[in-house]
C-alpha cells in the first residue's frame, strides 16, 4: 500500500514563499504522475500542478509563473514551489499520486493535507 506525507504549510505574508513536500512510501509500486490539489474556503477542489513520469508539468493558469512543480525520483519525492504567495492562495494543499502497484493493479492515494495561509 502507498502512503503519502506531506509538509512545508504554514502562514506567510502576500508576496513570500513556501515549498511544499510529499514522500510516497511502499513497496512494489510505479509512479505514473504526483500533483497538487488544493481546496481553498467555500470552494472546490482544484488541480494546482501535476508532473508526468516523461517530465511534462501541467499547471492551472492562475499559479502560472509562480509555482514549479519538480520531483526526485529516487526518493518518490514531489515539491511545490510557490513564490508570490497571494491571499487567494489560501487553501488545503492535497499531494495525489497514481500509479500501479507490482501486481498490476492501479492506485489512486492521496494525502491528508497540508494547510496554506496567505494573511497579512
Amino acid at each position: 500500500q502507498v502512503q503519502l506525507v506531506e509538509s512545508g504549510g504554514g502562514l506567510v505574508q502576500p508576496g513570500g514563499s513556501l515549498r511544499l513536500s510529499c514522500v510516497a512510501s511502499g513497496s512494489s509500486f510505479s509512479i505514473a504522475a504526483m500533483g497538487w490539489y488544493r481546496q481553498g474556503p467555500g470552494k472546490e477542489r482544484e488541480l494546482v500542478a501535476r508532473i508526468f513520469s516523461s517530465g511534462s508539468t501541467n499547471f492551472v493558469d492562475s499559479v502560472k509563473g509562480r509555482f514549479t512543480i519538480s520531483r526526485d525520483n529516487a526518493k518518490n519525492t514531489v515539491y511545490l514551489q510557490m513564490n508570490s504567495l497571494q491571499p487567494e492562495d489560501t487553501a488545503v494543499y492535497y499531494c495525489n499520486v497514481q500509479g500501479r502497484y507490482g501486481t498490476g493493479q492501479g492506485f489512486d492515494a492521496w494525502g491528508q493535507g497540508t494547510l496554506v495561509t496567505v494573511s497579512s
